[in-house]
């Protein structure tokens, strides 16, 4: 009731009022993006190959983060991916050219500079990624997409389907920009949320209307709830690190002497390690969907194992996810930290840790903290990569498609979401969603 009354008081100003009804005006046109089909496709093949097809597992898994629009293979099928990819990418970037490291300490206008580049590598990308899907489509039994190539006729076909799709995807992008803009919450975010949410009532029609397994289904929900609690949770925790600022005389004025802490957040790294871990794992079984009917023999079966070693239903495939995503979560913990420079900006504002020299101690004992912290994150982060495989073991559901991850990225965003909202209420001295 709570929150329900803070929603109304929400929409009781108007300015709240517009930024909400603008987000959801965007949500909408999203959805309607993700049913405009690119040209040239053969639409039986294409639901041949969701259904039947050697890459079922695989497309499911693709599809579901695009909000449907790959099993359309609409102009947004791939979503804002590259956008996210570049991002990582820039990201990573920084603390290692120094050019790109200058431009982050140049504040606002620096930011701007390194989000511009961030756009342009998003077309290349998305390119890229354009490519490898039509290709992917190209080499099954039943080609969905009967002409690709850059000679001759099919010249014209291959390039009007690849501008459609990053055009997609960089209307998507401008979308999400628009969101965060004149809307409530991250757009990017907003964007991927709307796309998992889209696909929830086919893959409850899916799991609940077409399972009798009524023991496995209330198993399936029990992990769901606990899932859903466990990421509100590692989502929110955090270690409290006390800062206390020295008093400091500046002309007549007395500065300094207050108490605060640094929040050193058990999950820093969010949902990247997942997303980045998951594109590493479908790579190689793309790549292998490409040559698993070539006519040369040896390829076709290194193809074959290849496909069957990073089949998304073997247990070796999930122990690989497992690991990568511990990993990749310290790496870009330690990145985000390094970027940070903590020790550095307490130094130059006064601050200091109680007990702990100011520079490179601070430095020292702050890594030390977030290393053991992020050990609860990193596994906690691997244990919701795993989770979609153990829940079809225990529950014997193979229809779900519904991930984990998945999970994580809707709590998520929809936390973020309410803090804005929260944030906005509180100006105006409304209740908000968060006690």
């Amino acid at each position: 009731m709570e929150q329900l009354r803070a929603v109304l008081d929400a929409f009781k100003l108007p300015d709240l009022r517009r930024k909400i009804l603008f987000t959801f005006a965007m949500l909408v046109v999203f959805r309607f993006v993700a049913h405009v089909p690119v040209p040239g496709l053969n639409p039986e093949a294409l639901e041949q190959l969701f259904t039947t097809g050697p890459n079922a597992a695989l497309l499911g898994m693709l599809d579901l983060f695009s909000g449907g629009a790959l099993r359309n293979f609409s102009v947004a099928a791939m979503g804002v991916y590259p956008y996210i990819t570049a991002s990582i990418v820039v990201q990573l970037l920084v603390p290692i050219i120094p050019r790109l490291e200058a431009l982050s300490k140049e504040g606002e206008a620096g930011r701007q500079k390194i989000a511009q580049l961030t756009h342009y590598l998003t077309i290349p990308l998305a390119l890229l990624q354009g490519y490898g899907q039509l290709v992917l489509l190209r080499n099954q039994q039943t080609p969905v997409i009967p002409r690709l190539g850059f000679t001759g006729d099919d010249l014209v076909p291959t390039v009007a389907m690849l501008l459609s799709l990053t055009a997609g995807t960089v209307f998507l992008v401008w979308l999400g920009e628009l969101i965060t803009q004149y809307g409530i919450g991250n757009g990017v975010s907003i964007i991927i949320f709307g796309g998992i949410v889209a696909n929830i009532p086919s893959i409850i029609g899916q799991t609940f209307f077409a399972s009798d397994q009524i023991i496995g289904l209330v198993v399936f929900v029990i992990l769901g709830v606990l899932t859903v609690a466990g990421i509100v949770v590692f989502t929110e925790a955090q270690r409290r690190v006390p800062v206390h600022y020295a008093k400091r005389m500046r002309g007549s004025r007395l500065y300094g002497g207050q108490s605060t802490h640094i929040p050193l957040k058990v999950n820093s790294a969010g949902m990247i390690p997942l997303i980045f871990s998951m594109s590493i794992m479908i790579l190689p079984g793309t790549i292998a969907s490409w040559f698993q009917f070539s006519s040369t023999p040896w390829v076709a079966q290194a193809a074959v194992w290849m496909q069957r070693l990073f089949d998304p239903t073997s247990p070796l495939y999930w122990a690989f996810f497992f690991i990568m995503t511990v990993g990749f979560t310290f790496f870009y913990t330690m990145v985000i930290f390094q970027q940070q420079r903590l020790a550095e900006n307490l130094q130059k504002y006064g601050g200091f840790i109680p007990g702990i020299r100011p520079g490179k101690p601070t430095d020292e004992y702050l890594m030390k903290v977030l290393t053991r912290i992020t050990w609860a994150g990193a596994l906690f982060l691997g244990v919701i990569a795993i989770l979609p495989y153990f829940a079809q073991i225990v529950t014997n559901i193979q229809a779900v498609q519904l991930s984990s991850t998945g999970l994580l990225i809707i709590v998520g965003v929809v936390l973020d979401t309410m803090k804005q909202l929260e944030a906005q209420l509180l100006m105006r001295h409304y209740e908000g969603f968060i006690k």
